[in-house]
């Protein structure tokens, strides 16, 4: 309320409301959805940020408010998967709220009445106020209507009232956090030197020519690796391998889906309501009685185009009668046609097959229209033309023999619009087609028609029945029955041939998802905690129901927070500890040698090989022809012209290079615009290494799993 007072003692009186729905999506706040439980716990803290507990009820505050704020601006509840989402943003918050105020306090930044007031009335104006209180028709700001709207607030509904004190509440932090920010960023700076260097290093390019033996031209096998050597490699390189908490977990799903006598049951059902549809006086009544609910009645005339492929293909179709059932993508349908009319919007089919020019030259295109004219000449002389659009056609109807379906005008280019709605019968038209894409050979399979149809269609789902969920729960709890820890899980699993074991490491304890199940969110806390208990490597869990498939899984590991472990990464290391042991192999073989570069691959013997490589940049670290190798690019630059290195251990193999010529532009070079180039550059990254950099020193302690 302080901000309000204020402002009301430094404005004058005036009348009148002004909706600031735009205001509410930046309130920014989420509070509970899904399944808050304290799994029968006495222990309130869900995590610990910079040495302070965060307690169950602040965190279900702070997520409340999101949760809100999210529904006012997409004026929709959040399904479990955007909870996730919201739960972050919650967690994050409070992250920030506390980590960040320790260093604002460090610094005694502050936020004074006045600065508030200015950026909501001032000369500093808030960018969500701004927004908010702009005339769209005029584009410009009116702080009146600012003023008006905050003397009138305690006449508006509560929800809206709440939404401004809750705004209001973040102004401060919002203004603290950007003063902390620019104090960092403001701080960035380039050198000239440093700039004339970038110049430099970008305009300057290399020709080399270059030995390279590949590391694959030494056969894997031929390598051992051990894991003491894995380990080494991983001392050595701790920084590259820094992770967060995980979980390793192998699990099998039980799928519910509709057996045979679930679709018997429903065919039966729609088989009897086609009798009945056929004599039904009101049709729209009829389908909303008897379709299933995703299937509402759709009264619109509808043209060739929209119609179900299953209705086209009993063209032409007759008022009064109904068509089907039809199975198709797990859904019986029937369709009886209601009415038909003229439309103002001509449809037709056909097919084609598109030869593209290789090459955006004259002599391609050339080459594509005599190939184009030479399979026209087929066709008109007997050849199939399915089969030779599967064999030539370069687009993807090639699989379908060119078939495009039905379509109404407007969807194509101009060219192949009229050459087919210029049609008056159906057959191949004489001559090819060019448009933008290339040549065509048209064929119409369904000549242009303007008749749209009204179709009333009952649909029903094959969906499993509850007997049949029950068998598979059934089965579900057996195998539970069965396994007590992982090497009994295992073996009922291997046990029964009709269940896939799968596998999902390094499980984030935020993780929403599970490999492809989707909304596995209560299978992710369970791997971490289990009626507030830390699960343990061996547990099996309960049986999960993940959408339509049950779900039984075990822990096979844990990792902490910290260095990953050689076991969890070990493919990864033992391929770039097997390339040290091949470059060693190399290096020694090509140690001693002189010569030509023709002359140590002569020597070295299979997999080497010469080739050159042009316009090398000195930034990049990029050799073309060959990829990434930014120890190679460096030695490069500081050879002499005619020079060889030594041999050097690179990302793809060891090479020789020897440099050719450096070549460096002479163009003028504007000193102050790099330095403004790089100052931006580094600056946009500091925001997130800002927080990052703040959270790791805050000691974060995520507890969340236990509750959420």
């Amino acid at each position: 309320m302080a901000l309000i007072n204020t402002i009301r003692e430094k404005s004058g009186w005036a009348v009148g409301t002004v909706a600031i729905g735009m205001l509410l999506f930046i309130v920014g706040g989420d509070l509970i959805g899904g399944k808050n439980r304290l799994f029968n716990s006495n222990d309130t803290v869900v995590g610990e940020v910079a040495g302070e507990k965060v307690e169950y009820d602040e965190y279900q505050r702070v997520l409340e408010e999101t949760k809100q704020a999210f529904i006012s601006q997409n004026q929709r509840q959040p399904d479990e998967n955007t909870m996730g989402y919201l739960r972050e943003q919650a967690w994050n918050k409070i992250l920030y709220r506390i980590a960040f105020q320790k260093e604002f306090d460090k610094l005694g930044l502050k936020v004074s009445d006045d600065e508030l007031t200015d950026m909501v009335q001032g000369k500093n104006i808030h960018p969500s106020i701004r927004q908010a209180f702009t005339d769209p028709k005029t584009g410009q700001f009116d702080r009146t209507r600012v003023i008006e709207y905050l003397k009138n607030l305690d006449k508006l509904p509560p929800q809206a009232q709440d939404a401004w004190y809750s705004f209001e509440a973040n102004l401060g932090p919002d203004r603290l956090g950007n003063k902390y920010n620019n104090l960092i960023k403001l701080s960035t700076y380039v050198t000239t030197a440093e700039a004339k260097r970038y110049a430099e290093d970008i305009n300057t390019r290399a020709n080399i020519r270059y030995l390279l033996v590949p590391y694959f031209s030494i056969s894997d096998s031929a390598v051992k690796v051990s894991d003491a050597q894995l380990q080494a490699y991983l001392d050595a390189h701790k920084d590259q391998y820094k992770v967060e908490e995980g979980r390793n977990i192998e699990y099998v799903t039980i799928p519910v889906t509709a057996s045979v006598e679930d679709s018997t049951a429903v065919k039966t059902t729609i088989n009897q309501l086609a009798q009945q549809f056929a004599s039904a006086p009101n049709d729209s009544l009829f389908v909303k009685l008897n379709s299933d609910p995703e299937f509402p009645y759709n009264g619109r005339f509808l043209s060739p185009a929209d119609l179900p492929e299953k209705l086209r293909q009993n063209f032409p179709l007759t008022v009064g009668k109904v068509y089907g059932p039809y199975a198709e993508n797990g859904t019986y349908s029937l369709f009886k046609v209601t009415g038909q009319k003229a439309g103002t919007q001509p449809a037709a089919r056909a097919s084609h097959i598109l030869i593209k020019p290789t090459a955006e030259t004259p002599e391609a295109k050339a080459a594509a229209k005599v190939k184009a004219q030479d399979l026209l000449n087929k066709i008109k002389g007997g050849a199939d033309f399915a089969a030779m659009a599967r064999q030539f056609g370069s687009d993807g109807t090639t699989a379908t023999g060119g078939d495009l379906g039905w379509f109404t005008q407007g969807r194509m280019v101009p060219e192949f619009e009229k050459a087919v709605f210029g049609a008056t019968s159906a057959g191949l038209l004489p001559n090819l087609v060019e448009t933008s894409f290339g040549y065509h050979i048209l064929k119409v399979t369904a000549p242009k028609t303007t008749q749209t149809y009204q179709v009333a269609a009952v649909q029903k789902s094959i969906a499993p029945s509850e007997s049949t969920r029950e068998m598979a729960y059934a089965k579900a709890q057996e195998l539970k029955g069965k396994a007590t820890d992982l090497e009994s899980f295992r073996a009922a699993v291997a046990a029964d041939k009709t269940l896939q074991k799968q596998e999902a490491k390094g499980l984030d304890k935020g993780a929403q998802t599970v490999n492809t199940l989707q909304g596995a969110r209560e299978l992710v806390r369970w791997s971490y905690y289990n009626n507030g208990k830390k699960t343990e490597v061996g547990d099996v869990s309960d049986v999960f129901e993940i959408g339509d498939q049950y779900v039984l899984a075990v822990v096979t590991g844990s990792r902490e927070k910290g260095v990953a472990d050689v076991a969890s990464i070990k493919p990864e290391l033992t391929a770039l500890v097997r390339n040290e042991e091949k470059a060693k192999q190399i290096m020694a073989k090509l140690q001693g040698k002189t010569g030509t570069l023709e002359q140590l691959a002569a020597a070295y013997g299979n997999g080497a090989q010469v080739n050159q490589a042009q316009n090398i940049a000195m930034g990049a670290g990029m050799i073309p022809g060959i990829g990434n190798e930014p120890v190679a690019v460096g030695k490069i630059f500081g050879l002499k012209p005619g020079q060889k290195s030594a041999p050097i251990q690179g990302e793809q193999g060891v090479l020789v290079v020897q440099l050719e010529n450096i070549n460096k532009e002479q163009a003028a070079v504007d000193v102050q615009a790099i330095k403004r180039q790089l100052v931006q550059q580094r600056s946009s990254r500091l925001d997130g290494a800002i927080y990052e950099a703040v959270k790791k020193d805050a000691s974060v302690e995520d507890n969340r799993p236990r509750f959420f």
